[in-house]
């Protein structure tokens, strides 16, 4: 074996050179956090926080400005009447919209199931519970319906339930040929109409039964939504329908099942709506409730891109609302700046759920 074949430098050279290499640990800076950040991280973290400080503010404020009057049993009792069919209908409006959808036939569908319970238990002498089964089962079809089209047609839920907004509203006034039941006539002849028009007094406070049902709702579906496989299909429809359906959901049966238990809900909506007015019956009823609902959601901290939110936010926001509009009325505020109010809350709501979600980016 030639020299050239031998290693032209011996183990301890290379010791040498080992010995002289730079030994100092790679570091890397750490970004300054600032708390601004922080709080963004908490509240996406936590995100039923905002409203509940809204309420909380909400209620200071309209304590000041009214001298202490909403703080009134009375009064108190008169936000929680009035929150309360709508309240029902948020939450109805909020499993739609985690999934990244939105229901506009959501209040056509509450007032014309209370039609069907109206004319079949007054009018056509159904018996009232299975007057009531009907309703229910109506508002579920619709619920289908719209269901149905924005899985096999791929259209936009905004486009397809601005259609059915309109196809269910004439459909209420040819159904009830644009006359009313009295609630003399419902209270003779199908007095289990209006049971949830019952109150409870304590003292000064009076609550009523649909009220109570209306809480124990929120519980029901904030218990689906957080413990059962169906309500984690939901937000992981909403976060990402294509990754949800690569991870094996059926997003399309998870679609139609949301329109479908929306439509039993604003059902249920309209029946307690039938106890809250004293038995009337009206195609006239719940002309707001399309937008009220999306302002409770919006405002309780739902996030219109879907897949992240909670039904305890939404009561929050439908409270919020009913706060806001009694303590204006209170405050003898015009009904024009009412409303005016509630879109300023409206684009608030949307901007700070739009900042929360960059501390996910």
């Amino acid at each position: 074996m030639s020299d050239s074949s031998q290693p032209s430098k011996s183990i301890s050279d290379y010791e040498a050179a080992l010995s002289k290499a730079d030994t100092s640990v790679a570091s890397f800076e750490q970004d300054h956090v600032t708390p601004l950040q922080k709080l963004r991280v908490f509240l996406h973290a936590y995100p039923v926080t905002v409203p509940i400080f809204v309420l909380i503010l909400s209620i200071l404020l309209f304590g000041i400005t009214t001298n202490g009057l909403i703080f009134m049993p009375g009064n108190l009792s008169t936000i929680l009447k009035q929150i309360t069919p709508i309240g029902i209908v948020a939450i109805a409006q909020t499993i739609i919209i985690l999934t990244a959808g939105i229901d506009l036939s959501i209040g056509a569908i509450m007032v014309l199931s209370t039609i069907v319970m109206g004319k079949l238990a007054v009018q056509v002498g159904v018996p009232a519970p299975a007057a009531m089964a009907i309703g229910f089962f109506a508002g579920g079809v619709m619920g289908y319906v719209n269901g149905l089209l924005v899985t096999r047609l791929r259209l936009p839920p905004f486009i397809v339930t601005l259609g059915t907004l309109y196809i269910f509203q004439a459909l209420k006034l040819w159904y009830s040929e644009s006359e009313s039941i009295r609630n003399v006539d419902t209270e003779a002849t199908a007095p289990l109409l209006i049971w949830f028009g019952k109150v409870i007094s304590i003292g000064g406070f009076q609550i009523l039964y649909g009220t109570i049902a209306f809480l124990l709702l929120a519980w029901a579906m904030t218990y689906v939504l957080k413990h059962t496989a169906w309500g984690r299909h939901v937000y992981a429809v909403g976060d990402d329908i294509n990754g949800a359906m690569l991870s094996g959901v059926q997003t399309d049966k998870v679609l139609r099942s949301v329109y479908v238990v929306a439509g039993v809900i604003a059902a249920f909506a309209g029946l307690v709506l039938i106890g809250r007015v004293g038995g009337t019956v009206t195609p006239l009823a719940g002309e707001t409730a399309n937008l009220d609902s999306i302002t409770a959601v919006v405002i309780g901290g739902t996030s219109l891109f879907g897949g992240r939110g909670s039904i305890v936010g939404s009561v929050l926001g439908a409270i919020i609302v009913g706060v806001f509009r009694f303590g204006l009325s209170l405050s003898k505020v015009d009904v024009l700046w009412q409303d005016f109010t509630v879109g300023i809350l409206i684009i608030a709501a949307v901007a700070i759920d739009q900042w929360i979600r960059k501390a996910s980016a």
